[in-house]
């Protein structure tokens, strides 16, 4: 189910769009809200933990403002909408505010975040490493439809089918996703994956309106055949040396930086956009193109950036998780 809404989701989207309006997305989620919320009520168990420890309000506080601070400078400075010693005084101010959530987190006993386990070096690699390489990646739900549609002159929904593929070999790899890491290894998976996921949004950069639409499909399953590979690698590397009494804080910190990472993703991306796009004519928006394609090059260039965290990595890091370099039923025989 995770991987059929981004399947079918652009696309229904496009229709909205093209014969309705754009709100109705937004009146659309309050029904399938609910009935999630009835079904999940229903039929899944409500398994409770006999002592949960009280929330962190004050870590909460700190660490909400300070990213969602941080995620408005970034929007503001690509936009020009404040003076740039503006700018720089909320960015001191987000950074001042998670930095006194990391020194609060060190002293309460249940932190929001345990930033302790940053201690273990594959949950700091995954987390660093994921956080660089969903800054290319969580850019492109942005880029795409702007690519297609302003860049191409697509329709929404037209543009919606050309993310289907994407999304198609996401789930496709979930099928090899187990495999390759028990072949080759987390350090050995993430460092060629990396540089192929970061060469493939860069090669976005030769999409214009002559493109032939078999290579923009091909582009997007590539792109989405990488992605599916990298984030299972990454979030099952977090995991690999964690104890069992840590692995919910570990997931919290995974989840929280995934969360993070795709929402800068997508404000760096508009940045790089605004910040190459210049003065456009409205009667030509394929003027738009060249500014998109510079965006996907600093995206994959990002990217290829990540791959140089995974050399950190051991050739054995992972292999609890992946099973990689256990003997084969065949060996085993």
């Amino acid at each position: 189910p995770a991987l059929i809404g981004p399947l079918l989701g652009p696309f229904l989207g496009g229709l909205i769009v093209h014969w309705a309006h754009w709100r109705v997305i937004f009146l659309m989620n309050l029904p399938f809200g609910l009935l999630g919320l009835w079904l999940s009520r229903s039929i899944m168990p409500d398994y409770r933990d006999e002592h949960v420890p009280p929330l962190d309000r004050l870590g909460f506080l700190l660490f909400g403002a300070g990213t969602a601070l941080l995620s408005y400078v970034l929007e503001v400075f690509g936009e020009h909408s404040l003076p740039g010693g503006a700018v720089l005084g909320l960015l001191a101010l987000s950074l001042a505010l998670l930095a006194l959530y990391a020194a609060h987190s060190r002293r309460v006993r249940a932190p929001l975040l345990a930033l302790g386990l940053f201690r273990l070096r594959t949950l700091r690699i995954s987390v660093l490493g994921g956080l660089l390489t969903r800054l290319g990646v969580g850019g492109m739900p942005f880029l795409l439809p702007l690519l297609y549609q302003i860049g191409l002159g697509y329709a929404p929904w037209e543009a919606g089918l050309l993310t289907m593929p994407s999304a198609a070999a996401a789930i496709a790899m979930r099928v090899l996703n187990r495999r390759i890491l028990a072949r080759f290894g987390h350090r050995q998976t993430l460092l060629v994956n990396t540089v192929l996921l970061g060469m493939t949004i860069a090669a976005f950069t030769q999409v214009s309106p002559d493109t032939p639409i078999g290579v923009i499909v091909l582009l997007g399953f590539a792109q989405g055949f990488f992605s599916s590979l990298q984030f299972t690698s990454l979030n099952t590397l977090v995991v690999a040396d964690i104890d069992d009494r840590d692995a919910s804080h570990a997931t919290t910190i995974s989840s929280a930086g995934q969360q993070l990472s795709m929402s800068f993703g997508v404000a760096a991306a508009s940045l790089a956009v605004a910040a190459f796009l210049g003065p456009v004519n409205q009667k030509d928006p394929t003027q738009a193109i060249p500014a998109l394609h510079k965006a996907f090059a600093w995206m994959g260039g990002a990217t290829l950036l990540s791959s140089l965290l995974f050399l950190l990595l051991r050739r054995t890091d992972g292999g609890n998780v992946s099973r990689f370099g256990a003997p084969s039923a065949a060996e085993g025989a």
